[in-house]
């Protein structure tokens, strides 16, 4: 049997792979607190369904991040391996073209 790859992931979990924390139930508790966008829309389910292209927008500590989302996580690694899963992008700079 041959396995599909995934098509989403949960945001608490790539943000978990991501890194931005300690562990899933932090990332889930900080998606329901509010502040994130996906898509310049607002979440908060940690369930939400995020797909590579995905722009991830939130608020931590006084400034705010913006990824785009180039690959879904299989698993927690290393911080060089959860920074591959994204590319910052800077507010109100158009998405580079590659």
């Amino acid at each position: 049997m041959v396995e599909r790859p995934a098509e989403w992931e949960r945001l608490d979990v790539w943000l978990w792979y991501a890194r931005v924390a300690k562990t899933r139930a932090l990332c889930a508790k900080a998606v329901a607190q509010g502040g994130f966008r996906v898509n310049r829309q607002p979440v908060d389910k940690a369930h939400h369904k995020l797909r590579v292209g995905d722009v991830v927008t939130y608020a931590w500590g006084d400034g705010v991040r913006v990824w785009q989302v180039v690959a879904l996580g299989a698993r927690r690694g290393p911080p060089e391996e959860a920074r591959a899963l994204y590319a910052p992008l800077t507010p109100g700079a158009p998405p580079s073209a590659s």
